[in-house]
């Protein structure tokens, strides 16, 4: 194992994640007035709702997926009578119908932001950066499924899910879980972990209002008495 791996993937995911949580911090203190998904729905409606309804279904498909897959523990499936084989075909299933939702809603919102002259005129650098690198995420994270199908065993899927579980877990020895992991595996998860270091930067900060959209539910009824 050298020394790009270690950094790779045993250092930059604590790398990744300072980046995002203390860089949204800093500009929900210092920019609050660009906490927002900059809704192009104004300049133009186009294919506006499809596209965001398709991508947004697969991206939080897949979130919620790699989330639950990668770190629930081996010993929960094995409890639960789940073999490694067909939990790694179940993934491959649901990943790639939530991967392929999101694709096709990206492409519709890509063609409509760069095909309109208005809509391409108002698209900021960061904008074509958050598109293209989720772009390339996406078709890594689908292409992945083309090299499980070629062994369906899970043993890899068990590496990557060891992976996982030793950087959350703060253990110093996740990256050797990988080495001998797919190139299009290990190029997808500096992808992936790279989106958490341009989170903070780009309009994606909107996401977390989104989480705060679920506390809103139970707060407490504003009362509102007429003066007099």
């Amino acid at each position: 194992m050298d020394y790009l791996h270690q950094f790779v993937f045993g250092i930059y995911p604590y790398i990744a994640l300072s980046i995002f949580l203390l860089g949204s911090l800093m500009r929900f203190e210092r920019e609050q007035y660009s906490w927002k998904s900059e809704s192009s729905q104004l300049v133009y409606r186009g294919n506006l709702r499809l596209g965001s309804i398709l991508f947004h279904v697969g991206v939080l498909g897949l979130f919620f997926g790699h989330l639950v897959g990668l770190l629930t523990p081996l010993s929960v499936w094995e409890a639960l009578g789940v073999t490694h084989s067909f939990k790694q075909v179940f993934a491959m299933s649901a990943g790639g119908i939530m991967g392929s939702l999101a694709l096709v809603g990206l492409l519709i919102l890509l063609h409509r932001r760069l095909s309109n002259q208005r809509l391409a005129a108002n698209t900021t650098w960061r904008d074509k950066l958050v598109l293209l690198w989720l772009l390339a995420t996406l078709l890594l994270g689908l292409c992945t499924i083309a090299v499980s199908a070629q062994h369906l065993d899970g043993h890899e899927m068990v590496l990557l899910m060891t992976w996982a579980q030793h950087i959350v877990t703060l253990r110093g020895d996740a990256a050797q879980f990988i080495v001998a992991a797919s190139p299009i595996f290990k190029l997808h998860l500096f992808m992936g972990m790279s989106v958490f270091v341009i989170f903070p930067f780009t309009r994606l900060v909107h996401v977390w209002s989104g989480f705060g959209a679920v506390t809103y539910l139970g707060r407490a009824w504003q009362l509102v008495r007429p003066r007099g």
